[in-house]
């Protein structure tokens, strides 16, 4: 049974994205940072080298029982990337009046946070967070 790779760690979330660049995509991962603090309450914690997480919980599947952040982004040098990890079907209005984005089934792509409406995305945010605590016991 293969255990996954990616923890959260002691690595510091201010010095990653301090590390981000050009300017203006660690100026968006900063504003990022605040907007999910502000959103989940939670502090963030950096998993692997470049994940910023906020709060986690417990799934089980056929690899066993494991711990994953609830919900948090990446600055990756293609895009920004945001993980909704229950997926986008329940926000789908939400999405509809984001702007432009693209998604996977549980990581939304964003190449500039001038490309969405913040007020949607803070909404977004909002709605996978109650949806994540109301699905599973999670920590904060």
């Amino acid at each position: 049974m293969s255990k996954l790779k990616t923890r959260p760690n002691q690595l510091s979330v201010d010095g990653y994205i301090a590390s981000i660049s050009p300017e203006s995509k660690r100026q968006d991962a900063a504003q990022l940072l605040a907007l999910f603090t502000k959103v989940t309450g939670a502090q963030a914690v950096m998993w692997g080298n470049s994940m910023v997480g906020f709060g986690s919980y417990q799934y089980t599947n056929t690899m066993g029982t494991n711990e994953w952040l609830m919900t948090g982004f990446s600055a990756r040098k293609q895009n920004l990337t945001l993980y909704i990890m229950q997926g986008f079907v329940p926000f789908e209005e939400l999405l509809s009046n984001l702007g432009k984005y693209k998604h996977a089934k549980s990581c939304l792509y964003i190449n500039k946070l001038a490309d969405v409406d913040l007020t949607v995305l803070q909404s977004l945010i909002e709605a996978a967070v109650a949806d994540m605590q109301q699905r599973y016991p999670c920590k904060i």
